[in-house]
């Protein structure tokens, strides 16, 4: 008779066991479009054997519990390739936008403005006395300046949004480590009797993956369930706390701008990766060494027009004046000297004789003069390569753009070959798990004739 009812418990522990796996199963195909979602399976061993008699007899089947199917090498690869993706994402868009500043090669760029520069001298050679000629002079070197300082300007401009995009990254941060720590805190709760919160690791590993994007990351998980994160080697969330990033407004060498410190101390935090590193690269180093190539053109050109044009004599007959005021030599304050609102007081001439044009000539002759680089180029040339480094720089960004991108697809094809739901294999295992509920109501119905045979052909029933 025990053996008939253990006959029972078996089938029925099948029939759960089978119904769970069926439940698994549906539950991945209804999620198979879900972002971040991990591919379910039923973990099952063999049920604890009895005693009968000298005998251990099987007990069935027993659900030990619903495991993901995940590669840990994968996620941390894809996460590595994620943060450098990131990085020079940003990176190329910043160096994108900067190319278009410079209008190059249009009529509008800084190089044709300075063309036109040197142009509007080597006219007034031809006529040093006319004052129309002086007036375009006058006109395209206040042109200059203007361009000078509106390219500066845009560079000021991005600069500072640059800077608020970093201030926005790391409020995301913290609010990405405040949804994380949440979740561990469910996790644990969840998981204490044993069993795995699956859809609410999957939505703790997608915030991590989406973390990762944004600054460099290392994880660890603890025996409780939950995961620690770590930025430059400390946590900024354990188990259900989080320790935020802040800011503070440091001076810089061409603005102010904001320094990543843990929140509540005056400790800077390193950034190695991601897309707040290509913020910062962008904001501290590129943008400030091209408004550096800018200043030393811009202080050169003041420099040699002003000491051409000191050994002039005006219509008037004054020498020794400023081109451009010499007080002012960056890019964004470059600008003319107040006297040269007079064309009179264009120097053109050294002797002042009308038909003296020495300096209108030495002026347009600057344009062939190496006065740049150590004396290495003209200031044509020096603007030309900085032009060529942007587009260099540019050219570097957008390939290794494409590189980490034809990375991630990889790692991304590779991972969810393994966790990903794969409708074929889901709809298998189901008729295969159809197939093993079947079986095991037929384990049932067949307990329940032998049993049935027992109770009604056996003893006094049996004989009446």
């Amino acid at each position: 008779m025990s053996g008939l009812f253990q006959g029972l418990e078996i089938g029925k522990q099948a029939l759960l066991t089978h119904q769970l796996s069926l439940s698994t199963i549906g539950h991945n195909i209804a999620n198979v479009s879900t972002t971040g979602y991990t591919r379910q399976r039923v973990q099952t061993s063999s049920a604890t054997p009895i005693k009968v008699g000298t005998y251990n007899v099987g007990n069935g089947v027993t659900a030990q519990t619903i495991v993901q199917v995940r590669d840990l090498f994968l996620t941390n690869q894809y996460r590595r390739e994620n943060k450098s993706l990131g990085e020079w994402t940003y990176q190329e868009k910043a160096l994108t936008q900067i190319e278009a500043y410079f209008s190059e090669p249009d009529s509008d760029g800084l190089g044709e403005v300075l063309n036109q520069f040197w142009n509007s001298w080597s006219d007034l050679s031809n006529n040093p006395e006319s004052t129309a000629a002086r007036s375009a002079v006058i006109s395209q070197g206040r042109l200059l300046a203007d361009s000078f300082q509106s390219l500066n300007g845009r560079f000021q401009e991005m600069q500072a949004s640059v800077d608020q995009d970093v201030v926005a990254r790391v409020e995301e941060i913290n609010s990405r480590g405040k949804e994380i720590a949440n979740l561990n805190r469910l996790i644990i709760s969840q998981e204490l009797g044993g069993q795995k919160a699956n859809d609410l690791r999957d939505q703790r590993d997608t915030l991590i993956d989406e973390l990762s994007g944004i600054v460099d990351v290392t994880t660890a998980e603890k025996s409780n369930g939950s995961v620690t994160v770590y930025i430059s080697g400390l946590a900024v969330v354990e188990n259900a706390d989080t320790f935020e990033l802040g800011t503070r407004m440091e001076s810089g060498a061409t603005q102010a701008r904001h320094e990543i410190i843990w929140k509540g101390t005056k400790t800077a935090v390193k950034i190695t990766g991601g897309e707040l590193k290509g913020q910062l690269d962008v904001r501290d180093n590129i943008i400030p060494a091209y408004r550096k190539k800018l200043d030393e053109l811009a202080a050169n050109i003041v420099r040699q027009v002003n000491a051409v044009h000191r050994t002039g004599t005006g219509l008037t007959g004054v020498q020794g004046l400023d081109f451009f005021n010499s007080a002012f030599t960056t890019a964004g304050t470059i600008q003319l000297d107040s006297g040269m609102s007079d064309p009179n007081l264009i120097a053109a001439s050294t002797s002042g004789e009308p038909g003296d044009n020495t300096v209108a000539l030495a002026m347009a002759d600057l344009r062939n003069q190496t006065v740049m680089s150590s004396g290495t180029a003209t200031m044509s040339e020096f603007y030309t390569t900085l032009i060529g480094n942007v587009g260099v720089d540019t050219h570097e960004a957008e390939t290794l753009k494409g590189n980490y991108e034809a990375m991630m697809e990889q790692v991304e094809y590779s991972r969810q070959s393994i966790q990903g739901v794969s409708l074929d294999e889901e709809t298998a295992n189901m008729m295969k798990m159809q197939q093993s509920y079947n079986a095991a109501a037929r384990i049932i119905t067949t307990m329940d004739e032998a049993l049935s045979t027992i109770i009604q052909g056996m003893g006094v029933v049996g004989r009446s």
